[in-house]
């Protein structure tokens, strides 16, 4: 097999790769099973890896990927890595929803471990 032929190979296989492990992002926006909840509830009663969404604000950022967010019925840290931003600029006046899940611990109040960040117009 000559190298011109192998390049070829290794060239159409590199393509065929990254074609196939491009991430797929759905836009579905009909009616969930994931109910509406409020910082109060959660926090009232953190029930561990309970699916929530949130509308809102992200009030400040306190860490790597750690933000307080508000409803307006309390505070609660929001870990939101920056791939959900997918690329959208957020300030603490612009209203979001989040969609995750509660993380309890025994060595710090709950949080939400956020899935999806969307910005309400």
């Amino acid at each position: 097999m000559s190298k011109t032929l192998k390049l070829r190979y290794v060239l159409a296989s590199v393509v065929v790769t990254s074609i196939f492990s491009l991430p797929v992002h759905a836009q579905y926006s009909g009616p969930s099973a994931i109910g509406g909840s409020s910082v109060a509830a959660i926090l009232e009663n953190p029930v561990d890896d309970q699916d929530v969404r949130l509308e809102g604000n992200l009030l400040r950022r306190t860490g790597h990927d750690k933000y307080v967010f508000s409803d307006g019925t309390g505070e609660i840290i929001a870990e939101i890595k920056d791939k959900h931003f997918a690329g959208q600029k957020v300030d603490e006046k612009m209203k979001v929803e989040l969609i995750g899940e509660v993380d309890t611990s025994r060595i710090h109040p709950p949080e939400i471990e956020v899935e999806s960040l969307r910005v309400i117009k």
